[in-house]
């Protein structure tokens, strides 16, 4: 399957947000797969006593009546808590492209010697929803998605569907909560809390080891369309916060009530920060791109040397796009060494690329 674009993902991504209903599809459960009927992965278990369990979202609440076997992800990384709980998804939904079943390289010992799920898209229209229907689950995750109260309405007459939570915006919920979130839907939130708990524990030995990263001010970006903004609600910038990193105290005034917006050259500001990452559709000719803007290239960030740039297209760009339970540590292998160099005080240090 052929990868992305970084502008293919955004757009669709963009386009969710800003669809106001999709009509409601006969949902059919004529089709089939070869997923097994028995989904979970071994050692799986759900807590006794867990069900039946109500989750509040954006749309109201959803009761699930006992543990789920077949479950289809179209939140787009709602996949990796599931995996990372135990479970293997009948059907997911492909936003990076070019991983089987859109397991990534960080999540593929979950998955073991399990079948691939179903790979289902979303191109900006709303859920596949009579592919969805034939897979026949008992339950659809849209944790980490843009779903209209259209789409959960569809959905929502063949399977229980747990929404986005309204406490954020569309594809703003922290991996945190996500996580947690999928925890109780699964039966598991003892599980779900011990993962986010070990996460969390690799964040903060991470600040204590880098302690320049307190108070350092930091933001995420991208070249798409321009200069795309990451707002403190996308979980990509919450990764730096989360290192103790300060986001520009004026961001989300700027980009509005959304995960990431274009910014003009006169907000450029924005950029000029102790640290900018970027992610960029390669190293050479999009960096070479971006230092040619003379506005943006007089800026102290870029004249010091304390850029960050990750190739959007690779593993280690396809995880920080994620930012999930399971391929965040995989990130802060690779992200922090870069921060560091950046934020040394010293023009001389070069911000290296990891060695993969």
């Amino acid at each position: 399957m052929p990868r992305a674009t970084r502008a293919s993902r955004l757009s669709g991504l963009l386009a969710s947000v800003a669809l106001l209903a999709v009509a409601a599809v006969g949902c059919g459960s004529s089709g089939s797969d070869s997923s097994s009927d028995d989904a979970e992965g071994p050692g799986s278990s759900s807590a006794s006593g867990a069900f039946p369990v109500t989750l509040d979202h954006k749309y109201g609440s959803t009761t699930i009546e006992s543990a789920p076997r077949r479950i289809v992800t179209v939140g787009l990384t709602d996949q990796d808590a599931v995996l990372a709980l135990g479970t293997v998804p009948v059907g997911t939904t492909e936003w990076l492209g070019g991983y089987k079943g859109a397991v990534g390289p960080w999540a593929r010992d979950e998955l073991g010697g399990a079948a691939a799920p179903t790979v289902l898209k979303d191109t900006g229209t709303g859920p596949q929803v009579e592919k969805i229907a034939a897979l026949k689950p008992d339950l659809i995750l849209a944790v980490y998605s843009g779903l209209t109260k259209a789409q959960y309405e569809s959905l929502s007459k063949f399977a229980p569907v747990v929404a986005q939570p309204k406490a954020y915006n569309d594809y703003g919920v922290p991996w945190q909560q996500q996580t947690e979130e999928i925890g109780k839907a699964l039966g598991k939130a003892a599980e779900a809390k011990a993962l986010v708990s070990g996460v969390e524990d690799k964040f903060a030995a991470a600040k204590k080891a880098r302690p320049a990263f307190a108070g350092a001010t930091a933001v995420m970006a991208t070249p798409y369309e321009g200069t795309f903004v990451y707002g403190t609600q996308d979980t990509r910038s919450r990764i730096l916060s989360d290192l103790g990193f300060s986001l520009p105290k004026d961001l989300d005034k700027v980009i509005g009530d959304t995960f990431g917006a274009n910014i003009s050259k006169e907000r450029f500001d924005l950029l000029d920060q102790d640290v900018a990452v970027w992610i960029v559709p390669d190293l050479t000719t999009a960096v070479t791109k971006l230092h040619s803007d003379k506005i943006y290239a007089d800026l102290d960030v870029v004249k010091q040397g304390r850029e960050v740039f990750i190739q959007e297209s690779g593993d280690y760009g396809n995880a920080v796009s994620l930012s999930t339970v399971l391929s965040i540590p995989y990130v802060l292998d690779r992200l922090v060494p870069q921060l560091a160099a950046a934020v040394d005080g010293s023009t001389a240090t070069k911000v290296e690329q990891p060695a993969s």
